[in-house]
């Protein structure tokens, strides 16, 4: 999952953590440790110290005012580290600024790699700019971990363009008031029927009651397949004939609901195209009369920028929750995961994984972030 991008990534890390090694060593060269004090115990030019004495400079080596002290102290124990330590533990104390000529190239070319992994232009830039911010101009102790450096803010930029409006979807289900009603829509063949049985699965192994509305009264065979589901999964269908209005359908499932106590309501309806108006006047009439608590767009992972154009103008057409993206586990570049969330202002909520009902994972912006830098 997401292989190409973690690749892309990957060598965008080892790039620029190479950028800051060399900056780092510059400034070695360029800027000399400074030593305020280092007491010796030695021979200077003939001139003998004892234990009383101090011997104070700006650079190491040099001696400079040599002055008695009139009170000694106590004899101290040997210290741990001899003078070239204390030199060493002084270079690694500088700072370096990485500046913005020295990394542009390579931003650049993390611009390009994000947008062959089908990141959005928005979505790619934004992340870009980020990283930009959280190192261009600052300081930075030689000696630092650079590949760290450089992953800690690659982490931070993914995780504010993947953490808009972020909601905790089980926690919401949990305290909203029953029966919650939830509608999916999206476009034809993204698996948005499998994900209302995935859904149900899901809702079931947590103790709630659900019943399902068969929604998609338009394609042929739609009503067969979501009643097959059900019938696996031992879940109330509440269906009506090919052709009839789906948003009786679903009006009907939500009074069913109500009065036999059920918790859960969940909806499919018809896959359309957002240039199809008839179909999207007859979605937002559903939406409108049953008013549901949440509308889920569902699409392919795999769809990229396709499925990220998508979710845009249904949201503008019928706002939406939040999203389901399919097939992720068939999804190597990560493009959709990473730029719906930006684009639409609406979080992602869980990504199918595989053909079984289990095959359902809650997405957790951390969760992400674990797979890309694993």
């Amino acid at each position: 999952m997401f292989e190409k991008l973690k690749e892309k990534l990957g060598g965008f890390k080892k790039a620029l953590g190479t950028v800051i090694d060399t900056k780092e060593k510059e400034a070695i060269k360029t800027e000399p440790a400074k030593v305020e004090s280092v007491k010796v115990e030695t021979v200077k030019a003939g001139i003998k110290t004892d234990p009383s004495t101090q011997v104070t400079g700006s650079q190491v080596g040099e001696v400079g005012e040599i002055r008695k002290t009139p009170e000694p102290a106590p004899p101290k124990a040997p210290e741990k580290f001899g003078i070239f330590d204390k030199i060493k533990a002084a270079v690694f104390e500088q700072e370096f600024i990485i500046e913005e000529s020295s990394v542009k190239d390579i931003l650049w070319e993390l611009e390009m790699a994000l947008l062959e992994s089908d990141v959005a232009l928005p979505v790619a830039e934004k992340i870009v700019e980020s990283i930009k911010s959280e190192l261009v101009g600052t300081r930075r102790k030689i000696g630092s971990d650079t590949g760290k450096i450089v992953e800690d803010a690659l982490k931070k930029a993914i995780i504010k363009v993947i953490s808009v409006d972020y909601f905790d979807f089980d926690e919401f289900i949990k305290k909203a008031n029953k029966p919650v009603s939830i509608v999916f829509v999206g476009v034809n063949g993204t698996g948005k029927t499998t994900t209302v049985a995935k859904m149900a699965e899901r809702f079931k192994s947590q103790n709630y009651s659900v019943v399902i509305a068969a929604g998609d009264t338009f394609r042929a065979g739609a009503i067969e397949q979501i009643d097959r589901h059900a019938e696996a999964l031992g879940i109330k269908i509440i269906k009506h004939q090919e052709g009839s209005d789906p948003a009786a359908i679903i009006y009907d499932a939500i009074q069913f609901a109500k009065a036999k106590h059920k918790d859960i309501v969940l909806a499919d309806t018809a896959g359309r195209m957002h240039i199809n108006i008839n179909l999207m006047d007859q979605l937002k009439k559903i939406c409108r009369v049953n008013n549901p608590d949440l509308i889920i767009f569902v699409d392919e992972a795999i769809a990229g920028n396709d499925a990220v154009e998508r979710a845009k103008l249904f949201n503008s057409a019928v706002p939406f929750s939040g999203s389901i993206l399919t097939k992720a586990d068939a999804d190597s570049k990560g493009g959709a995961a990473i730029s719906i969330s930006y684009t639409t202002g609406k979080p992602i909520l869980f990504l199918g994984v595989g053909q079984t009902y289990k095959d359902l994972v809650k997405f957790e912006p951390r969760w992400l972030i674990a797979r890309l830098f694993e």
